[in-house]
């Protein structure tokens, strides 16, 4: 990793008041160092991380990244129940979902319009929406 990506890792995880270990300072450069948005699984990381020659175990991965959600430097983004993607843009967002490779990208939101929403049932508020736009190809 370039000593830009491991800088600009560390200022990511220090804007959010968090301690730069060995593990969240390789993550964080692989997640951000290059200043682009990531939708990433554990599994996905962690591979990234092998590639990159350092040594980061998956249960770190998911940890981290658990952390990384607390702390609100990514957002967690379920598709199916059972797969979680995570997200570097926080900023509510549509997403595509492309299952013929299993794979999250940004839909344009300037598209989106959601004009009414149905009300919650009794003793409960709305806390977001998420919007997943499951996409195949022809």
């Amino acid at each position: 990793m370039t000593p830009e990506a491991t800088n600009r890792g560390a200022e990511w995880l220090s804007g959010a008041g968090l301690r730069p270990t060995r593990q969240r300072l390789t993550l964080a450069a692989l997640l951000v160092g290059d200043g682009r948005n990531r939708h990433v699984t554990a599994e996905s990381l962690f591979a990234a991380v092998q590639d990159s020659g350092e040594k980061v175990s998956l249960a770190t991965v998911y940890n981290t990244l658990r952390a990384f959600c607390d702390a609100g430097l990514m957002k967690e983004i379920t598709v199916d129940g059972s797969k979680s993607y995570f997200d570097t843009n926080t900023h509510d967002h549509p997403h595509f979902f492309w299952e013929d490779d299993g794979r999250l990208s940004d839909a344009p939101h300037d598209e989106l319009e959601i004009t009414r929403l149905p009300s919650a049932p009794e003793g409960a508020e709305i806390s977001k929406v998420d919007v997943v736009i499951r996409l195949r190809r022809r």
